[in-house]
């Protein structure tokens, strides 16, 4: 059973947090704990059971009635297993929603039907199609409230229809539900008989969705393990994640920066042999010949290419109140590299309001997403984004106050 990993991104008040409670209420994926908890506290509200509390699992956010966090969730049916991350939907906290959508395989953009495309469903397209995601499903929300206006549902698809060409999505589908109430969540909704396609939960059961385009092998070492007993003083293991492709013993692979050939000798996962490790999987690994690889290091197949340089074009999402400088430096950190930077160069800006690119100067402010050209201080092996996601981003970091300031995606 496959797993779909997605991501719910909207407006403030859309109704992503009620939209997830209503996906896993009405698939009975609700510890009875959880269940019992959560009508406990629906009625000191006076009201029917508020299905955001299931996810709006912060004390903060259910004061303010908004998420802050990304909130995961992990439910079931006999077709599938979904992880579901729940973005925030306030502006300030773009930076948590694109921690959520660096891993999701597809986004449901939430829309309120009464308000349409707004500038942070745009935003929030934006920065999916940024991140690699290839499907998207438009859940146009709350059409309760809009007496269930099949004209009104499909002005909104044909306005997305119409500006949606810059944005790299392969699949966009198109559903209108009422969260609160069920409509087109897990079953197909009587009040609205226009509506010919899917509800949202049998779509996601189905529905095929792209991956990374390269199975190149891709391993960075994370720790070099060497225990200190006695009995030990011959280990050398090299621990670390399979970014992508497949690792297996006895395989010949490239060390870089050095670009010392070798092989693998043994790979150990749960502190146990085993013939081969995938993506995804930690391990250990032990090399054939007694190499000085060191944390950051990389790992390829030995007559494979890998892309290194210090000038780097790449997407940037600006993430800290204060503004970028050109010129001043920061740290990249690549996974388990860490390098100075300088931006050089802002090539080009992302217009969130028109979805298009604009020339425009080196200011870059919060949220502003953009195509630059970085400096390093020491070559960087890396890979397009495009092709091993894993392998093709970064964050910047500010020297001094250590505040993450961008996310990079390399072209």
């Amino acid at each position: 059973m496959n797993t779909l990993k997605f991501i719910t991104a909207g407006n403030v008040d859309d109704g992503k947090s009620t939209l997830i409670g209503r996906l896993l209420y009405d698939s009975d994926s609700i510890h009875t704990d959880q269940l019992g908890l959560i009508q406990k506290q629906s009625k000191r509200q006076e009201g029917e059971v508020d299905l955001a509390l299931i996810t709006d699992g912060l004390r903060a956010e259910r004061e303010q009635g908004i998420t802050i966090d990304v909130a995961y969730k992990y439910f079931s049916t006999s077709k599938r297993k979904f992880i579901i991350a729940d973005a925030p939907g306030h502006e300030q906290y773009t930076r948590n929603m694109i921690t959520g959508a660096s891993n999701a395989d597809l986004i449901i953009l939430l829309i309120d039907a009464r308000k349409g495309i707004t500038e942070q469903t745009k935003r929030h397209a934006s920065i999916g199609a940024l991140m690699g995601i290839k499907h998207a499903v438009v859940a146009i929300n709350k059409m309760d409230l809009v007496g269930y206006n099949q004209n009104i549902f499909e002005n909104i698809m044909a306005d997305f229809e119409n500006k949606k060409s810059n944005l790299s999505y392969t699949q966009i589908t198109y559903i209108p539900l009422n969260a609160l109430h069920g409509d087109n969540v897990v079953k197909k909704s009587t009040a609205m008989p226009w509506y010919t396609g899917e509800a949202l939960l049998p779509f996601l059961e189905s529905v095929v969705v792209d991956k990374a385009t390269s199975n190149a092998l891709r391993f960075q070492v994370q720790w070099v393990v060497r225990p200190h007993e006695a009995h030990w003083h011959d280990y050398r293991g090299y621990a670390g994640n399979v970014l992508s492709g497949t690792l297996r013993a006895g395989q010949a692979v490239r060390l870089w920066p050095s670009q010392i050939t070798t092989h693998i000798s043994k790979i150990e996962r749960h502190q146990e042999e085993v013939l081969e490790a995938v993506m995804g999987q930690n391990v250990v690994l032990h090399l054939g010949n007694d190499l000085d690889a060191s944390r950051g290091d990389t790992l390829t197949e030995a007559a494979a290419l890998i892309q290194c340089s210090s000038q780097i074009e790449s997407w940037l999402c600006w993430l800290d109140t204060d503004a970028l400088q050109i010129g001043k430096t920061y740290l990249l950190q690549h996974r388990f590299r860490t390098v100075r930077v300088k931006v050089q160069t802002v090539l080009k800006t992302w217009d969130i309001k028109e979805w298009q690119f604009q020339e425009s100067g080196n200011n870059l402010k919060m949220n502003d997403i953009a195509q630059v050209v970085l400096r390093t201080n020491q070559p960087l092996f890396y890979d397009a984004f495009a092709e091993v996601p894993s392998n093709g981003n970064a964050i910047l970091i500010d020297e001094t106050s250590y505040n993450t300031v961008a996310a990079c995606m390399f072209l």
